[in-house]
């Protein structure tokens, strides 16, 4: 069934249903790797830089990556509490969301926090990474936690 809900601009809804399938390609290994609570990295085989989430290619030089372990503890680097989401997150409100600084690694890693108050968290605070005991397949099999 569809429904109006205006006409100026006309605006409908209706069910929609799907069945889809992705292919994470390149970056398989740090998906596969949060199965076993590992957090994949890659590194630059050329100039040495270190990505996390991972790229195939390095984003500074071009060159070629290889995986490796990445640390699971390290620190805010900023976040943001989030009051308002998409429908999936809806019943987590309010939630945090933060850019997460690992040792060794040259970017941050965006996860959410979990474990405390959204007002307990700060920029500084030593977390580690926690993993969904029965995988997703999905980035949310990851966040942190305070240390």
């Amino acid at each position: 069934m569809t429904h109006v809900y205006g006409v100026r601009p006309l605006q409908v809804g209706r069910h929609y249903e799907i069945d889809y399938v992705h292919s994470y390609g390149e970056v398989s290994d740090f998906f596969l790797g949060l199965k076993d609570h590992k957090l994949m990295a890659t590194r630059c085989e050329r100039c040495g830089a270190t990505w996390l989430p991972p790229r195939r290619d390095c984003g500074r030089c071009g060159g070629k990556t290889v995986w490796f372990e990445a640390p699971q503890e390290g620190r805010v680097h900023t976040f943001s509490v989030l009051h308002f989401a998409a429908e999936a997150f809806l019943a987590d409100l309010p939630f945090v969301l933060a850019y997460v600084e690992l040792p060794g690694i040259d970017t941050v890693f965006l996860t959410r926090i979990k474990g405390c108050k959204p007002e307990e968290v700060y920029i500084g605070m030593p977390v580690r990474a926690r993993f969904r005991r029965l995988v997703d397949w999905t980035p949310n099999d990851v966040w942190f936690e305070p240390v």
